[in-house]
């Protein structure tokens, strides 16, 4: 797996999440996780969420830190198991770069999505869908880097005092090794009778 930090600020507005992306306009090839920070305003048109779709939420953020994993030959259900994995690698990178002290209990993943607990209420951190593509499986994932410009009650990284470059190199670096070992696990065990 391949990982790229894009320096260039770009807005994501779904239609990134499409096959070989990371190849069309990045020249990465193969199965990959690339990073960027931009606006956030999903069309509907390019909504894969139904849930978000039929609720007419809004998906959208002045600035966020945005992910895009893209691997080939497996099942959406690989893509949403990786999908939560890689959620709780951002938690606990956050966990450990985060310049204020965090009550861990009051951050939480619920699913692939990141919250805290804030004076009683849930503030949500970020945003993710896993599809399937006649070629590839995808992820986006982001996190809101600002609060302004969100239709929910939120929290931010700039709120844990966290550079998104640093942490998108940290996560992207650990998710690399993860996938690698996941690869080489299914190539190890010999077949049961």
């Amino acid at each position: 797996m391949k990982s790229l930090w894009i320096k260039k600020n770009m807005k994501y507005d779904g239609s990134q999440l499409r096959p070989l992306y990371a190849y069309e306009n990045h020249r990465i090839l193969g199965p990959s996780v690339i990073s960027w920070v931009g606006a956030c305003d999903v069309s509907v048109d390019h909504m894969v969420d139904l849930e978000d779709l039929i609720a007419n939420e809004e998906i959208r953020g002045d600035e966020m830190l945005h992910f895009i994993i893209e691997f080939f030959d497996q099942k959406l259900f690989s893509a949403v198991s990786l999908q939560r994995l890689f959620a709780s690698i951002v938690a606990d990178q956050i966990r450990l770069l985060s310049k204020k002290k965090l009550n861990v209990q009051n951050f939480i993943r619920h699913g692939d999505d990141l919250y805290y607990l804030h004076k009683g209420q849930k503030r949500k951190l970020s945003i993710s869908i896993a599809g399937q593509s006649t070629v590839s499986s995808m992820i986006h994932f982001a996190l809101n880097v600002v609060n302004s410009g969100t239709p929910v009650p939120t929290c931010c990284l700039k709120d844990f005092g966290i550079q998104p470059q640093l942490l998108a190199k940290s996560v992207m670096s650990i998710f690399q090794k993860e996938y690698v070992s996941i690869v080489e696990a299914t190539q190890k065990a010999r077949p049961l009778s």
